[in-house]
C-alpha cells in the first residue's frame, strides 16, 4: 500500500519546518505570527501555542494562524516520541525508533485536528472567493500538506494522507503557474519529488500514475531555490534542505545551512546536536566532539521538556565521537548511559554497536561479540537496518579501526 512508513516518516521530518512559514495573506508579517515562529524554532513549543492563539483572537478568518497552531502540536507530538533527527530518516530505515509508540494525548490531537480543518476550510473559501490569488493556493496547500504528514506520521492513515498529499501537491503547482517567481511553493512541491526519487520502481511508478514527479536532481534543485528564496519561509526550507544534504552525503553543504540556523535560533540545542550527527556521517569525529562540548554546556542550562530519549541521543553521539578519536575510557561512560533501558531502540542498539568496537579493539573478542548480538537484537527491533548490518558484519568480521 502506497505510501509506506518510511514515505511517511521522510515526509514528516522534511515537512516539519513548511507549515510554520509566514503569513501570505496579510500585506505586512505579523509580529506575534513571527514571535510564534521564533518561539516553535528555539523549542518554546507552548509559548508558541499561546502566541499563535492570540493571533487567532485578533483575526479569526485568517488560515496561518490557525495550521501554525496545528503544526505546532504536530511537532510537539513528534518530540515527545523523540522523532524530530535526520538520524531517525536519512534513508526511512528506523520505523520504529523507540519501541512500542505510544498513541498522542487526546487534548492534543482533538486541538489538532479542530484547527488542521478550520484553517483547510478558509483557505478553501478564499480559493473560491479570489481563484487566481496565490496566496489562498499557497494557503491550501500548505494547510492540506500538514494533514497529509500528521495522517502518514500520526494517525497511520495512509490512503487518506496519499490523498491530502496529491492535493497539497497540485495546490503549490498552480501557485507555481500563476506565478513562477514564488519559489518558497518549490518546497514542498520538491520534497515530494524527492521522496518518489528514492521509492521502489514499481511503487514510484504508481506515484507518476497518481499524478506526482520525481528527478531527484530537480527536487533537490527546488528545495535549494526555496531555502535562498528571502523572506519568512526561509528557515523551514533550510531544515528540510539539511536532511537532504545529510541523505545525499552533501555534508559540507549541509553545515553551511546548520551554521545559519544555530545563529539564528540559538536556543534550540537539538541543532547542535543534529551539527555533530553531520560531522559524525562526514567521518570527522574530533569537530563532533568540539560541537558537543558547546552543544552539552546549553543542554545542562535548559530546563525545558526533553526529546524522548534526548539524553541518551546527546551520549550516544559524544560517546562515538570521544571512541573514534581514542577517549575510549569517557566513551565507554558515555555510551554505556546510552545503552540503558530508558533509551530508543536505536540509540541503545548503536551504543552497543559502538561498546563492541571498543572492545574488539581492546582484543577481548568475547566482549565484542555479545555487544554486537545486543546491537543486532535492538537494531532490527527498531528497524533500523543500517546499524543491524554493520553487526551482523562486526561479529563475522572483527571491528580493527584506530587503537585506544
Amino acid at each position: 500500500m502506497w505510501p509506506p512508513s518510511g514515505w511517511q516518516t521522510a515526509s514528516a521530518i522534511i515537512l516539519s519546518g513548511l507549515f510554520l512559514s509566514g503569513t501570505t495573506f496579510a500585506a505586512e508579517p505579523d509580529p506575534l505570527l513571527t514571535e510564534g515562529f521564533e518561539l516553535v524554532y528555539n523549542l518554546d513549543h507552548e509559548a508558541a501555542i499561546d502566541t499563535f492563539t492570540r493571533v487567532i483572537d485578533a483575526r479569526p478568518d485568517d488560515p496561518v494562524a490557525y495550521r501554525s497552531v496545528a503544526a505546532t502540536i504536530w511537532l510537539r507530538i513528534l518530540f515527545l516520541r523523540g522523532t524530530v533527527l535526520v538520524d531517525n530518516y536519512p534513508s526511512g530505515s528506523i520505523s520504529r525508533p523507540s519501541g512500542k509508540v505510544e498513541k498522542p494525548p487526546d487534548d492534543l490531537v482533538l486541538m489538532f485536528e479542530q484547527h488542521v480543518e478550520r484553517a483547510i476550510e478558509l483557505s478553501e473559501a478564499a480559493v473560491r472567493q479570489t481563484p487566481e490569488d496565490v496566496d489562498a493556493y499557497y494557503e491550501l496547500g500548505v494547510a492540506v500538506g500538514l494533514a497529509a504528514s500528521y495522517r502518514g506520521s500520526v494517525a497511520g492513515e495512509p490512503l487518506r494522507a496519499l490523498r491530502d498529499a496529491k492535493r497539497a501537491y497540485e495546490a503549490h503547482e498552480q501557485v507555481l503557474k500563476l506565478d513562477p517567481s514564488r519559489d518558497d511553493a518549490k518546497l514542498l512541491i520538491g520534497v515530494y519529488r524527492y521522496i518518489v526519487s528514492t521509492l521502489p520502481r514499481p511503487i514510484r511508478m504508481m506515484a507518476y500514475l497518481v499524478g506526482f514527479d520525481g528527478g531527484k536532481k530537480a527536487a533537490i534543485e527546488m528545495v535549494n531555490a526555496a531555502a535562498a528564496y528571502p523572506g519568512p519561509h526561509q528557515a523551514e526550507a533550510q531544515f528540510a534542505l539539511v536532511l537532504l544534504l545529510n541523505r545525499e552525503r552533501e555534508y559540507a553543504s549541509a553545515q553551511r545551512v546548520l551554521t545559519q540556523l544555530r545563529r539564528t535560533y540559538p536556543r534550540n540545542r537539538l541543532v547542535w546536536l543534529e551539527t555533530a550527527s553531520t560531522w559524525l556521517r562526514d567521518e570527522r569525529p574530533a569537530m563532533a566532539e568540539l560541537i558537543l562540548a558547546h552543544g552539552f554546556s546549553r543542554l545542562q542550562g535548559d530546563n525545558r521538556t526533553r526529546m524522548l530519549g534526548e539524553d541518551t541521543m546527546w551520549h550516544l553521539k559524544r560517546g562515538t565521537a570521544r571512541a573514534a578519536v581514542g577517549l575510549v575510557d569517557t566513551a565507554r561512560i558515555d555510551l554505556a548511559r546510552a545503552s540503558t533501558d530508558a533509551a530508543p531502540l536505536w540509540v541503545s542498539g548503536r551504543a552497543h554497536l559502538e561498546l563492541g568496537k571498543i572492545a574488539d579493539v581492546e582484543g577481548d573478542r568475547s566482549r565484542a561479540r555479545t555487544h554486537y548480538d545486543q546491537s543486532k537484537d535492538l537494531c532490527d527491533d527498531a528497524r533500523d537496518r543500517r546499524c543491524e548490518r554493520a553487526a551482523d558484519h562486526f561479529l563475522d568480521q572483527p571491528y580493527t579501526g584506530p587503537a585506544p
